[in-house]
């Protein structure tokens, strides 16, 4: 099973300290080899989850940012980060997992940035009837490996909406995503794929419901071709 190299770690914290193109430079061949490594870490965790979902993508962030628009000039990540997005139309919602030393890992799932349309989707569904997704959010299991939903709120009711509405802490999310942290001794553990994989497992009921909502109309007839 692959894993996560320690190597992988150190070199990300001398990155940090480190953080320039003539230090990166002298040192690429270095990261080209552990991204290798990161690839097939990242592939073992996309076989696995091909077990029990369908997986459309994986996208392998590059370690150079976008420096455009921020005051941090820094040209480097100090992480390794991919996405695995599920096949569309039918399949919605994502999974992520984002390597960094001094016990920054973590791994995300579901909704970062919904589109308006499916946003207004999900709140009509709450609106409606909130039972369904209320009785997922409590499931032992997801509350076991995830906890409670997080994500931005409007600071009041969505726009058409009633803000005294039972569900209103479910009406003003912006966001619908989950988060789980890890130290580095988790991190190089070598069954942390299977232990990225099990959390992965635990969130589909919340996809499963996810994707039922956005892909038919307020009466439940379905969107798809």
């Amino acid at each position: 099973m692959k894993t996560v190299p320690k190597e992988a770690l150190e070199f990300l914290l001398q990155l940090k300290e480190n953080n320039d193109r003539e230090w990166f430079d002298e040192y690429k061949p270095k990261f080209k080899s552990l991204e290798s490594e990161m690839k097939e870490f990242y592939k073992e965790i996309e076989f696995q989850l091909n077990q029990h979902d369908q997986i459309e993508k994986t996208k392998v962030f590059r370690i150079y940012r976008d420096v455009r628009f921020s005051k941090d000039k820094t040209p480097y990540k100090t992480n390794f980060g991919a996405s695995f997005t599920r096949k569309k139309p039918e399949l919605r919602g994502g999974y992520y997992v984002h390597i960094q030393p001094d016990n920054k890992s973590f791994i995300a799932v579901g909704f970062w940035n919904p589109a308006k349309e499916d946003l207004y989707r999900i709140r009509k569904e709450v609106e409606m009837d909130a039972e369904e997704i209320k009785e997922i959010l409590q499931q032992k299991d997801l509350k076991k490996f995830w906890g409670k939903v997080e994500g931005e709120r409007l600071k009041t009711a969505p726009k058409g909406f009633d803000k005294s509405h039972p569900d209103i802490d479910l009406l003003n999310l912006k966001q619908w995503t989950f988060t789980k942290k890890f130290n580095d001794k988790e991190v190089l553990e070598p069954k942390f794929a299977s232990t990225v994989n099990d959390h992965f497992k635990a969130i589909k009921p919340f996809f499963n419901y996810m994707s039922s909502v956005l892909t038919t109309d307020l009466n439940g007839v379905t969107l798809i071709d």
